[in-house]
């Protein structure tokens, strides 16, 4: 049977896919659907050479430009990159380059260059004399759109280099993006006034650049870093590596992570520690891009079809995949709030099979406009909970509805209440069999009591078996009704109690913050333990009193009060004092007046000693622990691989201090 019809199948398949990602800025599946289309067309095409027509995606390098814009034809054509999606594809190219190399007469060994690859948009951009004179989009390779007045917009892009010694043309190729930090505000911004919120980063600033009105694309946060340099008169390099450092030089931004290598294992060991980087970066990226550095070399290498042989992109897996929506379901959580979640049809994201996705509530749901039946985007970034981002409206079925939250709880059966000023649905009824559990497994969580061999597993067999219902009864479990249970021996079994009657010394704030009293989080609870110094005083205080913790407001007092007013709380915390657990400030975690008294910290990012550690030294020399950085921040300490928070930290003007730093302060009253 002849390959002909699939081909010509693929070849219209991924050229509306094209259309719909490089020109409508509208993409309708993922990119790992449309590499594996793209691979199967030039495996066709490989078999079969008479398959390969001149308008065969695999000999185009992308697609038409846009009439909303005038076309430039590109002085150089902006090819792109050959994918490797593992590390034997990698070291295959590495391989090739040598052989090729060779086949040239060249036997030095080549030097490699690794820069991580932007999820943006790709443009050209000409300095004529030093000064800034046009930009394009990538278009088709060939030809872009010109958006020269839209990029004079952008901050990041200098308008001229400032060198008196200019060359008379530099093309330079770049990448322009939104940093995640600026996008999360711009979404806030937008739902706050009611507005539909944005897909992801890569699409809005495709959409911002592309903006007929110059002046709307101010009012977006576009940055750009710089990757590469096209046609030359008046300057010339020997390496890529001396190209970067000269654009550099002249203003133009280059991302921090880029690197010169002289072996493939280096290579291969750069792209695992970008990967390891890749959640905590203040920007979206999709992969490692490789290139052989030695411009002599790229020469020589020439390129074939749409792909250079000196250059390679190291594709992590994908974090955003399409699949279905089967249900949308809600769990109940341990303070009656319900949270909506998404049943999907399996699909592989970043790695990780995933199943379910999280759908935060119903506001979010509406805005979104999720249906059941619908395609979807999942996101997977890291390690965090996978999550819909939003549906492919082209490939919505017929008759698919809006979500309406249940009107009784999926646990319980009670009445669900919205309470004025919320976004979430509560189930009130205190005795909600699925709050039971939900508070039992926050009650053993690492942040609360720290229950070393009893996690989410046993907690549930437990309450299943009604030998827990709430957590005192844990200190009630015995050792022999544990070694009843698979998977426990004696040994296991004694550990495990063991380790149950070990956290009754757990400091009094994590005893609260275990109770898992409505919006009291870590810090909340740290504050209102050393306020009020035992349980009998803070169940005895009145809202005001609560509130007048600092970072208490009213809403929080009124559910401190409103939980301890509660009789069968009231009978829970008298239950725990009974067996034994600590609810009363130790000597040492009163309040200290020190150097640091009154001065606020938020630590983030990854540290060599253990963050509590540093937490307890900071607050014995009087300073105070927040969890997100304000104007009211005095200092953030700032770990390896700091995230958001130092983006907005450096936004509000915050010292920011190394580990180092911090040590030093620290030392300063020693």
């Amino acid at each position: 049977m002849s390959d002909a019809p699939r081909a010509a199948e693929l070849r219209e398949l991924l050229r509306r896919h094209n259309h719909a990602y490089h020109v409508l800025d509208q993409p309708t599946v993922d990119d790992a659907t449309y590499d594996l289309l793209l691979r199967e067309l030039q495996s066709l095409e490989e078999a079969d050479p008479a398959l390969r027509t001149a308008d065969s995606p695999t000999q185009r390098v992308g697609a038409a430009a846009s009439t909303a814009f005038a076309e430039i034809a590109h002085l150089q054509p902006m090819l792109s990159l050959a994918n490797a999606r593992d590390i034997d594809e990698l070291v295959a190219f590495h391989e090739r380059v040598v052989r090729l190399l060779a086949a040239a007469g060249i036997d030095e060994p080549p030097t490699y260059v690794t820069e991580a690859k932007i999820d943006g948009l790709a443009i050209s951009l000409l300095y004529r004399d030093g000064v800034f004179e046009r930009g394009a989009t990538r278009g088709n390779g060939e030809v872009g759109e010109d958006v020269t007045a839209n990029l004079r917009t952008v901050r990041t892009l200098p308008l001229s280099f400032g060198d008196p010694q200019a060359p008379t043309l530099v093309e330079v190729r770049g990448e322009i993006y939104i940093p995640r930090a600026a996008f999360d505000r711009m979404n806030d911004e937008r739902a706050a006034h009611g507005l539909p919120v944005y897909m992801n980063p890569r699409n809005t600033a495709a959409g911002s650049l592309r903006q007929i009105d110059p002046r709307q694309t101010a009012t977006r946060p576009l940055a750009l870093w710089c990757y590469a340099v096209g046609v030359l008169d008046g300057v010339a390099f020997a390496s890529h590596h001396e190209a970067l450092a000269w654009l550099g030089a002249r203003g133009l931004p280059i991302n921090p992570l880029t690197a010169v290598h002289r072996s493939i294992e280096s290579v291969v060991a750069e792209c695992a520690r970008i990967g390891e980087l890749r959640p905590s970066l203040p920007y979206d990226i999709d992969g490692v891009v490789v290139k052989v550095d030695a411009i002599a070399m790229q020469q020589a290498l020439g390129s074939v079809g749409r792909d250079p042989r000196w250059a390679v992109a190291f594709k992590f897996p994908a974090t955003t995949r399409t699949t279905r929506l089967l249900d949308i379901r809600v769990n109940v959580g341990r303070t009656g709030a319900l949270n909506p979640y998404a049943v999907l049809e399996a699909v592989e994201v970043g790695g990780v099979t995933v199943r379910m996705a999280t759908l935060h509530n119903e506001e979010d749901i509406h805005r979104k406009d999720v249906r059941v039946g619908d395609t979807v985007i999942v996101q997977r970034a890291g390690d965090v909970i996978p999550q819909v981002v939003g549906p492919v409206l082209d490939l919505r079925p017929d008759g698919a509805v809006p979500f309406a939250m249940p009107e009784r709880c999926p646990a319980c059966s009670e009445p669900i209440v919205k309470p004025d000023g919320e976004v979430q649905h509560r189930c009130l009824n205190l005795r909600c069999p699925s709050r039971g559990l939900e508070l039992l497994r926050h009650f053993v969580s690492r942040g609360a009591l720290d229950i070393e061999g009893v996690g989410d597993k046993l907690v549930a067999r437990l309450f299943e078996l009604g030998l827990i219902a709430r957590p005192s009864d844990l200190y009630r479990i015995t050792q022999e009704q544990l070694e009843g249970l698979d998977g426990f021996k004696e040994r296991s079994a004694a550990n495990a109690v063991a380790s149950i009657a070990a956290s009754r010394g757990r400091p009094f704030g994590r005893v609260l913050f275990g109770l898992g009293i409505p919006h009291v989080g870590e810090v909340i609870a740290q504050a209102v333990a050393r306020h009020f110094g035992t349980v009998d005083r803070l169940a005895a205080a009145s809202a005001q009193e609560v509130a007048d913790v600092e970072g208490v407001g009213s809403v929080i007092a009124e559910a401190v009060v409103g939980w301890f007013a509660d009789a069968d709380n009231a009978a829970l915390v008298a239950d725990l004092v009974a067996l034994g657990v600590n609810l009363e400030l130790g000597a040492d975690e009163r309040l200290a007046v020190g150097h640091l008294t009154g001065t606020a910290f938020v630590i983030t990012g990854t540290l060599s000693v253990p963050r509590a550690e540093l937490e307890a030294r900071i607050v014995a020399a009087g300073g105070k622990i927040a969890g997100s950085v304000s104007a009211c921040t005095d200092y953030l300490v700032a770990g390896e691989a700091a995230g958001s928070k130092l983006a907005k930290a450096t936004r509000l003007g915050v010292a920011v201090l190394d580990e180092a730093g911090i040590v030093q302060l620290l030392a300063a009253s020693a």
